[in-house]
């Protein structure tokens, strides 16, 4: 037993130094002066971190960014939510095609997908080319997959179908069923498929680059562009990204615990 959690226990720290190894260099190098000759660098600054924060080009990118890729995930929960639920309990029959349609973006690669919206999207009642509502939508078709699979996942676990049956012999409606049973119970389901796709989109560099490039520069453009630049600075970038991922992940799960400890 002993020897078995050793290797449980060696083989998650392995793991985790390999993930992490990486990400710790990056971070190295983003407060480095010079790292050329040596195992580790020769000094250590902060002057890169305050020439990025002193940018308001960074600033600026990281607001159009999280303005992106909100409007994308909330537009996908209303859509989704309501649509998952109403196909999985009261339409079963046309679960198979929905499936099919919301997860064919996994076989549409992202050039393809952008060449195609910029060619219908040129011209016509509906000009979006080289507007950031075109990137939206590219988005939105991007994460439909993900959103899918966590949301319809957790409804299966739940057996919403039972739930909304048992609410409804209790004198529930169906919109009350939905809010007060489903929603409340889907809602680790739903956090999941959010935080998975807000770092697919934050991250995302062909749609952005393609569809809407500096006219609306985002963090994965500005990334690129400093890149060019100056090495530190953009794993300066990279370290900021993965920081403020990881904030926002702590804030809505810290959130979700919140409402369920509430609930109780």
């Amino acid at each position: 037993m002993k020897e078995r959690k050793w290797f449980h226990t060696s083989t998650i720290t392995v793991v985790l130094v390999y993930l992490f190894l990486p990400l710790l260099a990056t971070f190295l190098y983003s407060i480095a002066t010079d790292w050329y000759r040596t195992v580790l660098p020769e000094g250590y600054t902060f002057q890169w971190y305050a020439d990025l924060y002193a940018d308001p080009r960074f600033m600026d990118a990281i607001g159009r960014t999280l303005f992106v890729c909100g409007v994308t995930i909330v537009a996908s929960l209303v859509t989704m939510v309501p649509s998952i639920f109403i196909v999985t309990v009261y339409l079963p029959r046309w679960e198979r095609w929905f499936q099919a349609l919301v997860t064919m973006p996994y076989a549409i690669p992202p050039v393809v997908l952008a060449v195609g919206l910029i060619k219908i999207y040129s011209s016509g009642p509906f000009e979006l080319s080289g507007t950031v509502w075109i990137v939206i939508g590219a988005y939105f078709i991007s994460i439909l997959p993900y959103m899918y699979q966590g949301i319809r996942n957790s409804m299966r676990t739940v057996d919403a179908v039972r739930l909304v049956d048992a609410a409804e012999l209790l004198g529930a409606s169906k919109m009350q069923a939905f809010w007060r049973v489903i929603f409340p119970n889907i809602l680790p389901g739903i956090m999941v498929s959010t935080l998975l796709s807000f770092s697919i989109l934050f991250g995302e560099f062909v749609l952005a680059n393609l569809l809407i490039g500096g006219h609306y520069e985002m963090i994965q453009i500005y990334l690129k562009r400093r890149m060019d630049e100056n090495g530190h600075l953009s794993s300066a970038i990279v370290v900021s990204y993965f920081v403020l991922i990881f904030l926002l992940s702590w804030v809505i799960l810290r959130l979700g615990r919140m409402q369920k400890e509430g609930r109780k």
